[in-house]
């Protein structure tokens, strides 16, 4: 049992940006826009790479089919989320995403609900979160066929360190000049409600899934989510639990010298750098951690710690 450091499968849409390359240390030479990393992943879409210790060059994904008590006694239904680094250069595509009885009906996997930490954000930048006030069925259908849905939606101005919580339902985008941290179940289904009519490389539209997404969408407003706001500060380090559902946990570290934490048997926790370095250790050895990296921690690692000036997001299910 080892604490494992992953390297994520990288994504590259027509929206991507350059600041998880220029800030986060993401992708190889050469390379000139990414849109997503997913840092922890088991999907077949994109599978997270261990590359260090005994499980250096395999697949998260195949060291939990040989070591299924890593995911925690409180596991039922296989590994429970992806974790994702997002740039939006530019607006992403007014989307939503199932709920899982329709999606395993459709899709044959689970749905998405997800949470959304904003790690950078230019000045102006905005998000669609749910639509502006209740609509029905046939406005938006109008309103799609006239190129006018985005005046039903709800756009919300966003900063560094701000909250969403999207369940599966919500209609929302990500707008240009974001870079966020993306927590979400297991799963790859988007159905793509606008895409601005633009085209790829090819000069093609992306495709639209207008059918499957009145089938799901919610059509009033979606209320913020109240977060389970505690806090806790020693001086060495503080800790703010962000969001609490029905398939992750996930807290807000900031260390300013050292933080101590035990990895029990119910679950599997991941570490995600969002910012700072450090050195992460635990009975099994230490690895050296930077802004962007990403660690699976095996569940019955024990007592666990950080030292050094960081922050990190670190999720449990």
């Amino acid at each position: 049992m080892e604490i494992m450091k992953l390297s994520p499968s990288v994504k590259n849409y027509i929206w991507g940006g350059t600041r998880l390359i220029t800030e986060y240390g993401k992708g190889v030479d050469g390379t000139e826009r990414i849109s997503e990393t997913w840092e922890c992943s088991v999907h077949q879409d994109g599978e997270s790479v261990v590359v260090s210790g005994e499980y250096k060059g395999k697949t998260l994904g195949s060291v939990i089919e040989m070591h299924p008590e890593y995911l925690g006694k409180n596991n039922r239904n296989g590994f429970p989320v992806l974790i994702k680094f997002i740039d939006a250069g530019k607006d992403l595509s007014i989307q939503v995403h199932p709920d899982d009885e329709y999606a395993r009906v459709h899709e044959g996997q689970n749905g998405k609900s997800e949470m959304w930490y904003v790690m950078e954000a230019e000045e102006g930048a905005t998000l669609v979160y749910g639509f502006e006030h209740d609509v029905t069925a046939e406005e938006v259908c109008q309103a799609l066929g006239n190129g006018r849905i985005t005046d039903f939606l709800h756009y919300e101005k966003i900063k560094k360190g701000d909250l969403f919580f999207i369940p599966s339902g919500t209609v929302h985008a990500i707008g240009k000049g974001t870079v966020i941290a993306e927590i979400q179940e297991n799963s790859n289904v988007t159905y793509r409600v606008y895409d601005y009519d633009r085209t790829d490389g090819n000069g093609l539209k992306r495709e639209l899934h207008t059918e499957k997404a009145l089938d799901v969408m919610n059509l009033s407003p979606t209320l913020k989510k109240n977060f389970h706001d505690d806090f806790y500060d020693c001086g060495k380090y503080s800790r703010k639990t962000l969001c609490v559902c029905d398939y992750f946990r996930t807290e807000k570290i900031d260390i300013r010298e050292s933080y101590f934490f035990e990895v029990g048997d119910d679950s599997f926790q991941v570490l995600l750098c969002i910012d700072g370095s450090a050195v992460i250790k635990s009975r099994y050895g230490q690895s050296p951690v930077l802004k962007g990296e990403c660690f699976f921690i095996p569940s019955g690692m024990g007592k666990t710690e950080i030292h050094g000036s960081a922050e990190f997001l670190k999720v449990s299910c």
